[in-house]
Order: C-alpha cells, then sequence, then structure tokens
C-alpha cells in the first residue's frame, strides 16, 4: 500500500488545502477519478512523489485533486451502490 496525502484544489477560490491522509494498492494517474472516503467522486490533477520516502514511515506523495461536479455520471458511482457492489 502507497501512503498519500490528498490535497484538494479549490477551483473557485484558487486555493489549496490538506484533505485527509490515505492509503492506495496502486497510485492513481493524473486525469483518473478518485471516490475519497467522503463518497465524493474526486479528479487527480497532479501528483508528486518524495524521493527516498517509504510508506512503512510515512506518506510517499502528494496527490492534488479538485471536486468533480454532482451531475457528472462518475459523481453518481455509474449507478453502483457501495454497500452492495463494492464492499465486501
Amino acid at each position: 500500500m502507497h501512503k498519500v496525502l490528498i490535497v484538494m484544489h479549490d477551483l473557485q477560490n484558487e486555493d489549496y488545502y490538506r484533505m485527509n491522509k490515505t492509503e492506495f494498492e496502486i497510485l492513481p494517474e493524473v486525469g483518473q477519478y478518485i471516490y475519497n472516503s467522503d463518497g465524493i467522486a474526486y479528479k487527480v490533477e497532479a501528483i508528486t512523489q518524495f524521493a527516498g520516502y517509504v510508506s512503512a514511515k510515512g506518506a510517499v506523495a502528494v496527490i492534488v485533486v479538485h471536486q468533480v461536479d454532482k451531475q457528472d455520471p462518475v459523481s453518481r458511482l455509474y449507478g453502483l451502490k457501495i454497500e452492495e457492489d463494492l464492499d465486501d
């Protein structure tokens, strides 16, 4: 698992702020959509990896995201229900 810091790019105010620390099996790519623990879809804008860091000791990257429009199909999980379709 790769520990990362998620940073929100507030497009409306042109500001950045730390959202949370989380883990990924595989690091996302720029342009990819991710779902955060808040259940909201985000689009990855940038990824900065730290040279020489290992996830056993802390975060290995910063992932900059912005929230996807709520009307976008990805915001509605393409009709999936997390509890029924994704969780064990």
